[in-house]
């Protein structure tokens, strides 16, 4: 395993992160391919084994029991110093008024109930899910520094949103000395490369780590365009990622199938290959249900694809709506 900064930090992490929607308790939120915590350990026991010491989870991953589980898992296998837990808050945890956003009432109180769930008194990279339009950025981005100063947070990241909604939030952060987004977690992969445009331009510019989110596209890069499975059948959030795009999006899979069958590799490895290979990304977050995904995902480290493959890969692109 490699070990990187992410971003401009001094913090070390594995060039792969394992991300936690895949964990939780099925029957609790929306995620019913997520696996319970019998089958989710020895996944996370094998991701530490391999050198992955990054792992990505948030409070809404099957109602809070993704967070439980990865953090039991951790605390069993791994010293507490050891490893990099981040997590991310926007999300409606519950009904009523206050229950979700990034007003200071919610993200001090959901703070508090992460660390609970992840049995540890902090969190290394403190994530905002999304953009909050109903909430000002600068009582966000000072609850933000508030938690950091707390010790309650090490680093701040933020997630899918616009460039000029993330360039803000850093300007309104330096401009009353408070912490600024060390990372930026978005949805980057050969199906979606909107971010390429102006987001990677501007987190290589000021320096901050990129964690992208569906490296493989929920899957649609790694097997046949109509084979169905248990996550495609039932995410709907995907579904809805992915359905206006579907033809064209259909070419880019296949034609990574195809550098796949004449490398003699997996088409998992190929499609990571390409994201790892970019200089701006920091570490994906792969999903792992199989013991396979995770070594699937630690050989594409090192493969290298050649000009004329990313070539390849690439020229199918069409430009999608933004998301």
């Amino acid at each position: 395993m490699d070990y990187v900064k992410l971003g401009s930090t001094g913090l070390d992490v594995s060039k792969l992160s394992l991300g936690g929607m895949s964990f939780g308790e099925p029957e609790r939120g929306n995620a019913p391919w997520s696996l319970n915590e019998e089958q989710s350990r020895p996944i996370i026991k094998k991701a530490l084994e391999l050198g992955i010491n990054f792992f990505s989870t948030a409070n809404m991953y099957s109602d809070g029991t993704s967070e439980e589980i990865v953090g039991r898992a951790l605390k069993d296998f791994a010293r507490r110093d050891e490893v990099v837990i981040a997590t991310k808050v926007f999300v409606p945890m519950r009904k009523g008024p206050n229950a979700m956003g990034l007003s200071r009432k919610a993200i001090m109180t959901e703070i508090d109930n992460s660390l609970r769930r992840l049995e540890t008194d902090y969190v290394d990279l403190y994530q905002i899910h999304r953009w909050d339009n109903r909430t000002p950025i600068e009582e966000t981005m000072e609850a933000l520094h508030d938690l950091v100063k707390a010790g309650k947070v090490r680093y701040i990241g933020a997630s899918s949103m616009l460039a000029w909604q993330f360039s803000k939030a850093q300007h309104v952060a330096e401009r009353n000395g408070w912490t600024r987004f060390v990372s930026m977690e978005n949805r980057l992969n050969l199906l979606y490369r909107e971010e390429e445009r102006e987001m990677l331009p501007l987190c290589k510019d000021q320096g901050v780590g990129v964690t992208p989110y569906l490296p493989l596209a929920a899957g649609r890069l790694t097997r046949d365009w109509n084979e169905q499975t248990l996550r495609s059948e039932n995410d709907q959030v995907a579904k809805a990622l992915f359905s206006r795009t579907e033809e064209a999006d259909r070419k880019v899979a296949e034609r990574v199938a195809e550098v796949a069958a004449n490398r003699g590799l997996p088409r998992a490895q190929i499609a990571l290959a390409w994201l790892l290979q970019k200089e701006e990304v920091t570490a994906p977050i792969i999903g792992s249900t199989k013991i396979s995904h995770l070594e699937d995902a630690v050989s594409a480290l090192s493969v290298i694809l050649t000009p004329e493959e990313i070539t390849s890969l690439e020229e199918l692109y069409v430009p999608h709506p933004l998301v």
